[in-house]
């Protein structure tokens, strides 16, 4: 481009510019005329970051960043662009403006930056309602990315976003779980606003309990955004989760009428009671001692509050999902279980397990101290 059409240009710009950040474009013009291009990068990035400069952002980026794209950082390139994308007036447009930005920086030097690209543009596919296009491009990405030794956080965390985001779109509960936790993992929570980290625990926390393919929540309910929760609205829902992870059926009766403010959780209700009731299994077994873990079908009952016809099939659910291990004597109504799935767990389980440990350690006293009384001369000699 003809320097003197840039520099009128820039100058346009400037004059255009609120008047505090009219010093940042000196900054540009000084750096770009020198072909500073890494401290140029770097003065752009943090004037397209200030909320100011959004009326700017497309201008710029069509008649001037493109100019020099060649010589700078991709990825930063990219973030230029995704940021100028905001001011597009509507997402057809956003969508034009991306693809053209995905195409330029698809090229083997620069996979990251197209992973980037290519991710932004299935997040505004999904807005458009185009499910299998924002699919096959998170496909594309996902392979890229599986193929990398190391990427920048922001690459990933873009990708787990919009990945949950297209699980969400498709109620496939357990994958949006999944991502948006591991979106979580990628960002500075302290980078939310309040209003989104309850978003994110809200969505989290309905995923969590309506998936049928999760039934440990140990990691969400140590992540600190279930915190987001502590309000007088939605208290309820972070100790529904709880319940469940306690098997509590006590706790759940008391909070089960909160259920209809949240239509996803209304719709699941039967399936809600079975998870409950299986919870309520695995956390009778895990209260027992392991040389004590064969249980009737009449305990069972009375610890599930299912009824003694259903309890047969309780258990093989709960061993085909991995959650219990042993086996079923039907004739004599009993199950003889050997492993119960791993779990996080509360104060007050905490507390029984140290109950346990205690007898464990009274036991073995009591062990030792028989051996030694029947053992005497023979240990002496």
């Amino acid at each position: 481009m003809d320097p003197e059409v840039v520099a009128n240009f820039l100058s346009e710009q400037r004059e255009n510019a609120p008047d505090d950040l009219q010093q940042s474009f000196l900054s540009i013009e000084d750096y770009w005329d020198r072909k500073l291009w890494h401290q140029l990068t770097d003065v752009l990035v943090e004037y397209f970051n200030t909320p100011a400069s959004a009326p700017q952002r497309l201008p710029l980026f069509r008649r001037f960043i493109l100019s020099f794209s060649e010589k700078i950082n991709q990825l930063k390139f990219v973030s230029l662009g995704l940021l100028a994308a905001t001011q597009c007036s509507d997402d057809h447009e956003r969508l034009s403006f991306l693809t053209d930005l995905t195409a330029k920086v698809n090229k083997p030097a620069s996979q990251d930056a197209y992973v980037y690209a290519l991710v932004a543009a299935s997040d505004v596919k999904l807005r458009l309602h185009d499910l299998a296009g924002a699919r096959k491009d998170l496909d594309i990405a996902e392979t890229i990315l599986d193929n990398f030794d190391s990427v920048e956080t922001e690459v990933h965390a873009t990708f787990y976003r919009t990945n949950a985001s297209y699980y969400q779109a498709k109620s496939e509960f357990g994958s949006y779980y999944k991502n948006a936790l591991l979106y979580l993992a990628c960002i500075d929570l302290k980078s939310l606003t309040l209003e989104d980290a309850q978003s994110r625990a809200y969505d989290l926390s309905i995923a969590a309990l309506i998936s049928d393919s999760i039934y440990n929540f140990g990691e969400l309910l140590l992540h600190p955004i279930l915190d987001s929760l502590n309000t007088p609205e939605h208290s309820w829902l972070r100790d529904l989760l709880f319940a469940f992870n306690r098997g509590d059926l006590n706790a759940y009766n008391v909070l089960q009428d909160n259920i209809s403010k949240a239509p996803l959780l209304d719709e699941h209700k039967t399936f809600l009671w079975q998870k409950i009731s299986l919870a309520a299994l695995t956390e009778a077994v895990f209260r027992r001692p392991p040389h004590d873990r064969a249980m009737t079908f009449q305990t069972i009952s009375q610890e599930t509050k299912v009824q003694p016809h259903e309890i047969e099939i309780l258990i093989m659910k709960a061993l085909s999902l991995g959650l219990l291990k042993g086996s079923i004597d039907q004739v004599a109504e009993v199950a003889r279980i050997n492993w119960v799935q791993p779990k996080v767990l509360d104060m007050k389980q905490i507390d029984n397990m140290r109950v346990r440990l205690k007898d464990w350690d009274s036991s073995v006293n009591q062990l030792g101290n028989w051996i030694e009384g029947v053992g005497k001369d023979v240990w002496a000699a």
